[in-house]
């Protein structure tokens, strides 16, 4: 079992790599391996994404700590992966900074949400109704891991989602690995597609 969500979150973690979305080490994974008790795999801390090596992973606990001895660090955001664990049938989570994401997450700040209306992507969600709406929480990034996992935890809702934090990145998360990888690439489109749409919005009649 573990061979095999090891070998889904690397061919994962290989095709956001070549998206160029792991830059400078930033982002992190996690696969869930048992329910009971609660385990999953995440990405070693400081690991240069685009290599694929034995040391990419380790196994954690419901807590976030491994389960076993080893000189691998687990992400520093693990916590946000145990809180959707925790939370929700969710058996992948993905972290990525991006520019299109961190810029989003600054424009709609103060708003605390991002809202997509009418976009055939929305459907990556299983939403499916005509002009759908999508609205993707914004939180605050706390430095302190322990209350950015709090305040995380307070908008997990359902078996996939997405939070942004801002100026930092997105969190997602879905049922397979595949499902958490489709929300991610539609969240992308999204934001790219809502700033592409302020570039050409014209400017107001002064």
């Amino acid at each position: 079992m573990i061979k095999e969500r090891w070998n889904d979150l690397a061919d994962v973690k290989d095709e956001l790599a070549n998206r160029d979305w792991f830059m400078g080490t930033s982002g992190n994974l996690a696969i869930k391996v048992n329910d009971h008790p609660l385990q999953f795999l995440v990405t070693a801390s400081g690991k240069d994404k685009r290599k694929r090596t034995d040391e990419d992973f380790l196994l954690v606990d419901e807590f976030g700590h491994p389960v076993e001895q080893t000189h691998l660090k687990p992400s520093a955001e693990t916590l946000l992966h145990v809180e959707i664990y925790r939370k929700t049938n969710a058996g992948c989570s993905l972290h990525v900074h991006t520019i299109d994401n961190n810029v989003i997450s600054e424009i709609y700040g103060d708003q605390g949400v991002v809202t997509f209306k009418g976009q055939e992507l929305i459907k990556a969600f299983d939403i499916w109704e005509e002009d759908a709406t999508l609205k993707i929480p914004i939180i605050r990034n706390y430095a302190h891991i322990p209350t950015l996992a709090a305040e995380f935890s307070e908008h997990i809702s359902g078996d996939t989602g997405a939070i942004l934090i801002r100026n930092h990145g997105i969190t997602v998360w879905g049922r397979t690995a595949f499902e958490a990888k489709k929300i991610l690439e539609a969240s992308e489109f999204l934001f790219r597609y809502q700033l592409r749409l302020l570039e050409h919005k014209p400017s107001p009649i002064i």
